[in-house]
């Protein structure tokens, strides 16, 4: 009889904790602009026709769905061969994916990998607290373990933001501070590389991030290095590593009169990043700056100045392709820009 005159007191402390538990970011809610709609029944087709074909989903907001635009190129590069499935929408929340997720977004998914990043949206002022957004990132991890038991998380911390160090990015530290230890799980993995956006006073590259929040393209090369070794040990793709670009080439160039002129080339390749020289007669050589590799990609800048005085810029692009490079220069010179065929081969 004691227990019985207690319980609606116990009753009513237990509804009081779920009322202050419960909040926005884990409150599955869709939004209800118009864009939104069509965006997430795009989104709902595009997971239906994919199927069991997808290996990858990308499970994120507009950082996420700027693999369409910004990252479109590294994209094709480097996840089209995974028949990789975007499923970002601009300005969601935690709770808008956790809505979608349970309205079609997965339809007949079944991929190896999910590679989810979200949360930023929630950090902006008071909107969510560090505990709440990072109980909204944990609903949306469970709801993708529930729904695909055998599928791998590649799981980021929200990404750095602001080109400062700043309020909102310590917030943003904390809850991923948080998210790492469900890393612990052993089909989540933490993906962890958001450092690479900054330099060694934290001050975020507008090279990375053009406003300081979205991603250009070499942001997303940034992104598709860090994820293509665990792609890799997950797909258990086989593919052969290429050969290092690093050693000496023979460049082949037009010459003044358009006949093709060869030219000693070094390369150093280490981290996607190239450095080395050309050279030009026996005793001058021209530095190669600004170079980056891909799986099969290439580029770089030359600088060399004028008898006249003043420079010209070579910017060479082109594609890796066993012991053959082969692209294009833009060479700047007086306002104006050229472009022309080059190829090299090894020496």
């Amino acid at each position: 009889m004691k227990f019985l005159r207690l319980l609606p007191g116990l009753l009513f402390l237990v509804a009081s904790c779920l009322r202050v538990t419960a909040h926005s970011a884990v409150e599955s809610a869709p939004r209800t602009d118009a864009s939104w709609k069509e965006r997430h029944e795009l989104l709902n087709r595009r997971a239906t026709e994919a199927g069991p074909k997808a290996r990858v989903v990308f499970i994120g907001d507009s950082i996420t769905q700027g693999w369409e635009g910004a990252g479109r190129e590294v994209w094709e590069q480097r996840f089209s061969r995974y028949n990789a499935v975007n499923l970002g929408i601009g300005g969601d929340r935690t709770q808008h994916v956790l809505w979608r997720l349970e309205n079609g977004n997965l339809n007949t998914l079944k991929p190896a990998a999910v590679v989810l990043m979200i949360g930023t949206n929630n950090s902006n002022g008071d909107d969510n607290s560090v505990e709440q957004i990072a109980e909204g990132v944990s609903a949306i991890l469970s709801k993708i373990r529930a729904a695909l038991p055998e599928t791998t998380v590649l799981l980021h911390p929200i990404f750095p933001r602001g080109e400062n160090p700043n309020a909102q990015r310590g917030k943003i530290n904390q809850v991923n501070q948080i998210l790492q230890k469900r890393a612990e799980d052993r089909r989540i993995v933490w993906v962890d590389f958001g450092h690479r956006f900054m330099d060694d006073r934290g001050v975020i590259s507008r090279d990375a991030m053009p406003d300081f929040l979205h991603l250009s393209p070499a942001g997303y090369k940034l992104w598709a290095d860090a994820l293509e070794p665990h792609l890799a040990r997950i797909l258990g793709d086989q593919t052969t590593p290429r050969a290092t670009l690093s050693g000496d080439w023979i460049l082949t160039i037009p010459g003044p009169n358009n006949e093709p002129v060869e030219v000693p080339m070094n390369l150093r390749e280490e981290n996607g990043r190239i450095t080395g020289w050309v050279a030009r007669g026996s005793d001058k050589r021209f530095d190669i700056t600004d170079g980056k590799s891909g799986n099969d990609t290439v580029s770089w800048v030359i600088r060399r100045e004028r008898a006249s005085g003043g420079f010209m810029n070579y910017r060479m692009s082109g594609r890796f392709t066993g012991d053959r490079l082969s692209g294009k220069t833009e060479t700047e010179m007086d306002g104006n820009s050229v472009s022309n065929e080059w190829s090299a081969r090894r020496k």
